[in-house]
């Protein structure tokens, strides 16, 4: 069945004889409440008064009007034109180019009211149709001068207040407020009533096509333009809408908001303002003219009348939705909502915007359908309803509101036949309910929502997504979703489900069984990392102790992380971590180190840098049969512990080292320099470590912050010993040429071997001396510049010593006011005398 706008009622039917049909045919109409006009071919104007059941509505119930009262005005002319005036109860009736004014209910003459003569068109500004105006603006034209003159109409009287000049005759006009829009014999014009000013819009083929000039309301007007084209313009000369697309045969054309309905002599056409588009075709034969309702219009012909009256809107909307034409639907609902406010506007809204949603939606057009089921707050349940696979993660008491036979018959078929397409709408799924997860929508349901999700994962393979969803809180449930998890393997995100509900031993031994290969999981990977950093943030210390034990057995430097990276003010008591990693020897050094380096702990300071340097040994002497780069490390982790530490006990490390190695020569060395043993330190370092390049290093270091006379002791130290051994003979050469500025030269030639040629240390000779004359010489220089420092301020100190002091025999001390005795004084800011023992100045 095709849609409809507007029903289609007989309302009246004109019976005369056969001889006076062409005279008393209808020419024109007007209605005002249950009161209908008609003016006849023989200047004859009939009442006619509608059913009581009917309102005024002309809804299609009513049954046939009843006839009243008839006025003859004459013989010879047609009425051209009827207006009430239902303020005053007045009829105006255009009829033999002048104006009479009847009654509304008797049709009798009102006697005051003058014929206004000499008139070919006439119309009533809406604007003054008020209870409370005084009076009502008419605009009239005149039939023998281009003019449009404004008329003020009262009850009794009338009187003409303004004269507009055309340049043409008017051949139609309609007013809307101040507005005048007015059609010529070539052109449509816009006219301000007020201002005079006016305007010229287009031309118009009067000759070939009817003119239309119809006011459409909000000062807005309705023209029959050039091609056929209903042009919408407004009183500032603007078109605001889309032209109109009408036939050419348009005989006349009424608005009744949203619809355009246009007039041909045996069809009337419905369009909608609101796209343009053609919407309804009434069969109307031998149709000649139309008139506006608040509801709808009246046509007549020269016998009959029919109304059209509106169909409720809602009524309408229902009407495409049921032929799916929800884009028009929603249209249509949100066009008249500014005009006719319904009550079920957001209810309808709604289920109009979803079932617009599901055609996209079958029609694969995803991202509109999404979009849509957004707007229209649809339940996601109805949409999981719609998968077969998923209907599992509702609950049972769960009734759809969609019609199942037409909504699921598609994936359905589609489940079984094509998987590919069925893969689209699982992704759309997917991307729908991610959309509305969280939002008010989704947390009506978002047990169902977060299952689905999960499932839906699951099946495509989207391990992101899943992790996502089971790592932060979420609304699985367990029973339903732990089966479907371990059935696609998909075991890690399954302890991230235990652990998001609270179940962190399950989580941890489901992690656990995936590391010891118990459990396959193809998407996972780096899971005891994962178990150790969930260990070290766990607030449950049971639970850390319990699984310690197996993350240490397997790796020692990754497992003791659980105690080395929990937040630092969640650390674990250190004496009980200690007491625990006693079987962990690589363990208890990181945990160590962690305590001094990166803690900064001061509980128990001597003791922890003790057994750092013992665990060094430990793993230095561990790692002597392991590769050459770990050895490095641990040693330099070992030496820069004793050189900056100044924690540990010397005495217990340097006994440790006794028994357990003849190896570290180099730390015995800085154990000794520590206790003052540099001479032995040395000793070790030349005779034991026999690495020349190891030794001076140790004497840059060992000089380090220390002054130049420690490190002339320590370096003499060390030639004493080079030249106590024939063997390091050019040892000691080398460091005599190394470091000439170090040693006194007189020293080292009392020191040197009688066997030594002049030849052999002439080098460092002649760099000490010079080193001693460049000494001498910049001594020199300093006392220079010393001496003229000294002399410019003795210069300073005689230029100030210039200025003269007057000094009476009863001078007064500025501060204490005692006479100044003694010949030495001072002076005051103010240059005031005063006792050198006084302090402070006057208040003044």
């Amino acid at each position: 069945m095709a849609f409809k706008a507007f029903t289609q009622t007989h309302l009246y039917e004109k019976q005369a004889a056969p001889k006076e049909k062409d005279k008393s045919s209808i020419q024109c109409l007007e209605c005002y409440d249950r009161n209908v006009y008609i003016g006849y071919r023989d200047s004859t104007v009939q009442h006619l008064i509608l059913h009581s059941g009917t309102n005024g509505d002309l809804s299609p119930v009513q049954s046939k009007a009843r006839e009243g009262r008839m006025r003859k005005l004459g013989s010879g002319n047609p009425v051209a034109k009827l207006r009430a005036v239902p303020l005053f109860n007045h009829l105006l009736v255009l009829w033999d180019r002048s104006i009479t004014a009847l009654n509304m209910f008797s049709l009798e003459p009102i006697s005051t009211l003058k014929k206004i003569q000499h008139v070919s068109l006439f119309e009533l500004c809406n604007s003054s149709l008020t209870a409370q105006a005084e009076c009502v603006e008419m605009v009239t034209s005149s039939s023998r001068r281009k003019v449009i003159r404004i008329h003020a109409v009262g009850v009794a009287k009338w009187e003409v207040v303004k004269e507009v000049p055309f340049f043409q005759d008017p051949v139609a006009l309609a007013v809307d407020g101040t507005s005048l829009c007015v059609a010529t014999c070539d052109r449509y014009l816009l006219c301000d009533i007020q201002s005079d000013s006016n305007e010229e819009l287009f031309p118009h083929t009067h000759n070939r096509q009817h003119v239309v000039v119809t006011s459409v309301g909000n000062g807005e007007f309705l023209l029959n333009g050039p091609e056929s084209l209903g042009m919408f313009v407004m009183k500032t000369g603007i078109c605001q809408r889309p032209p109109l697309q009408w036939p050419q045969e348009v005989l006349a054309a009424g608005v009744c908001f949203p619809y355009i309905l246009t007039l041909q002599p045996q069809v009337l056409s419905v369009y909608s303002m609101l796209d343009q588009q053609h919407k309804q075709t009434v069969s109307l034969s031998g149709a000649k003219g139309l008139l506006s309702t608040p509801d709808g219009v009246l046509v007549f012909t020269e016998r009959d009348i029919f109304s059209l009256c509106l169909v409720p809107l809602e009524e309408q909307i229902q009407a495409l939705v049921g032929h799916e034409r929800v884009e028009e639907a929603l249209l249509l609902l949100d066009g008249v909502q500014s005009h006719h406010p319904l009550d079920s506007y957001k209810e309808l809204q709604k289920a109009i915007t979803c079932l617009a949603g599901f055609v996209h939606f079958y029609q694969e057009g995803f991202s509109e359908a999404r979009d849509l089921f957004i707007e229209g707050e649809l339940d996601p349940r109805e949409i999981i309803h719609l998968y077969p696979d998923m209907q599992s993660c509702l609950c049972e008491d769960f009734q759809s509101q969609l019609d199942e036979v037409n909504k699921s018959r598609d994936l359905q078929v589609l489940w079984q036949a094509d998987k590919n397409i069925f893969h689209h709408y699982l992704a759309f799924l997917g991307d729908f309910l991610r959309a509305v997860r969280g939002t008010g929508q989704g947390l009506k349901c978002s047990t169902e929502v977060d299952c689905a999700l999960l499932r839906l994962y699951a099946e495509l393979g989207d391990i992101e997504n899943m992790q996502e969803l089971v790592a932060f809180p979420n609304e699985c449930i367990l029973d339903h979703c732990v089966p479907v998890l371990k059935e696609h393997s998909r075991f890690f995100a399954l302890g991230y489900l235990y652990q998001s509900h609270g179940k962190q031993t399950d989580a941890l031994k489901t992690w656990m069984k995936i590391a010891d290969g118990f459990y396959k999981d193809p998407c996972c990977s780096g899971v005891y990392g994962h178990i150790v950093w969930t260990l070290s943030q766990l607030k449950d210390r049971d639970t850390v102790w319990k699984f310690a034990e197996w993350t240490l057995q397997r790796n020692q430097e990754i497992g003791v992380e659980i105690f080395t990276k929990r937040p630092s003010d969640d650390q674990l008591k250190t004496e009980d971590v200690l007491g625990f990693l006693e079987k962990y020897p690589l363990a208890v050094l990181l945990y160590l180190e962690f305590l001094i380096h990166d803690l900064n702990s001061q509980v128990g300071t001597e003791r922890y840098h003790n057994c750092l340097a013992l665990a060094y040994v430990t793993q230095t002497l561990q790692e002597e049969e392991e590769t050459e780069l770990h050895l490095r490390v641990t040693r330099g982790k070992l030496q820069q512990l004793l050189w900056e530490s100044k924690f540990y006990d010397t005495s217990t490390v340097y006994g440790v080292w006794i028994v357990k190695s003849t190896t570290l020569q180099i730390e015995k060395a800085i154990l000794l320099g520590r206790n003052g043993k540099y001479s032995q330190a040395l000793q070790v370092l030349v005779h034991q470590e026999q690495d020349l390049s190891t030794v001076e290093a140790y004497c840059d270091r060992a000089a380090q912050g220390q002054d130049s006379q420690f490190r002339q002791a320590l370096l003499f130290t060390l030639l004493q010993i080079y030249l106590s051994s024939e063997d390091l003979t050019s040892a000691a050469v080398d460091l005599l040429n190394k470091s000439p500025q170090v040693f006194e030269a007189e020293k080292v030639i009392q020191l040197l071997p009688d066997s030594w040629s002049v030849q052999l240390v002439s080098k460092f000779l002649v760099r000490s001396l010079r080193e001693t004359f460049h000494q001498r010489q910049m001594a020199k220089l300093q006392k220079a510049l010393a001496q003229a420092e000294l002399m410019r301020h003795k210069v300073i100190w005689m230029q100030a010593s210039k200025t003269k002091f007057r000094m009476d025999k009863e001078q007064k001390c500025k501060v204490c006011q005692r006479n100044l005795t003694e010949p030495q004084f001072a002076l005051n800011l103010h240059g005031e005398l005063m006792h050198t023992s006084c302090k402070g100045f006057p208040s003044s």
